[in-house]
């Protein structure tokens, strides 16, 4: 546990144990806010963010971040076919009703925004607002191809440099202005260390629902579930070089919602990273739904 959270164990409704991070538990006068991960990723990418609200001198609200099964500190599941949105949307209803959330400003990285949407279709009534990151209806071929390439197939570094290395060279096109540092900071976060060395922070199985996608056929069509948060203002970040959210969608998006707002991080690709000048943005978003405007 770390002082700057508390750790968060919830039963999933098949009896897998789940795994959350709790900033601020203690924080009931300000909307809690959500962090939904994307696909291969943990809770660990909503730190900066996470501390950023949670320990606002004016105005502290919790923030409650994910990981979903397989990946971080919830257990994996045998069958990698649970690996699936809607599995995921159950255990994140499990941590929301355990954690006696009953509204929340959601904020979802790529698998965590179509988990975002998902819940406005199935749980509108606990929806402030959303924060997509990197993510829309219309998922790019292309991205997903690059996702699958790498998901449960990287080496095994012996040293952090070594990790780092690994994703600056599978990346650096995606990300061409980070840092030795920041590709060390996000090692961190895909590999752990154990006694046999470094082993990924997730499943590998997540590969296999990937194995089984056919991106040469029309991918499904997701803007009915688009059209469930329209209700709700929504805060669209897309990277400038992303290959997953293309800014012909960014623009339909904006068409499509009465109160959307949007910004392109430049020199980032699919997904940014929550930290810096967008935890300045996501605040100020944050802070219009609290004033109702």
């Amino acid at each position: 546990m770390s002082s700057a959270y508390r750790d968060l164990f919830v039963t999933a409704a098949d009896g897998l144990r789940l795994y959350a991070r709790d900033y601020a538990p203690e924080a009931r006068n300000a909307l809690p806010v959500i962090g939904l991960p994307g696909l291969a990723r943990t809770s660990a990418d909503f730190h900066d963010l996470a501390e950023a609200l949670s320990r606002d001198p004016a105005r502290p609200r919790r923030f409650i971040a994910l990981d979903y099964r397989g990946r971080g500190r919830s257990e994996w599941d045998r069958d990698w076919h649970n690996y699936d949105v809607k599995v995921e949307l159950s255990d994140t209803l499990q941590v929301l009703a355990a954690a006696g959330i009953e509204k929340a400003i959601f904020i979802g990285t790529s698998r965590g925004g179509l988990i975002t949407m998902a819940l406005g279709a199935a749980r509108p009534e606990l929806i402030a607002g959303a924060v997509l990151n990197d993510v829309g209806p219309v998922l790019e071929a292309e991205g997903l191809k690059r996702i699958r390439s790498y998901v449960g197939k990287l080496p095994t570094p012996r040293t952090i440099d070594e990790a780092a290395d690994i994703l600056r060279r599978q990346s650096e096109a995606q990300f061409p202005r980070y840092t030795h540092d920041q590709w060390q900071k996000i090692a961190r976060r895909i590999w752990r260390e154990s006694g046999d060395g470094f082993v990924l922070n997730y499943d590998p199985n997540l590969m296999k629902p990937l194995e089984g996608l056919d991106l040469e056929a029309p991918l499904p069509d997701l803007w009915p579930l688009f059209e469930t948060i329209k209700p709700f203002p929504l805060l669209a970040i897309r990277g400038e070089a992303s290959d997953l959210l293309t800014a012909e969608t960014l623009g339909m998006m904006r068409e499509r919602h009465p109160d959307l707002t949007s910004i392109t991080v430049p020199d980032e690709g699919h997904a940014p990273s929550l930290e810096g000048d967008l935890i300045q943005s996501i605040k100020a978003f944050i802070a219009r739904i609290d004033s109702g405007r």
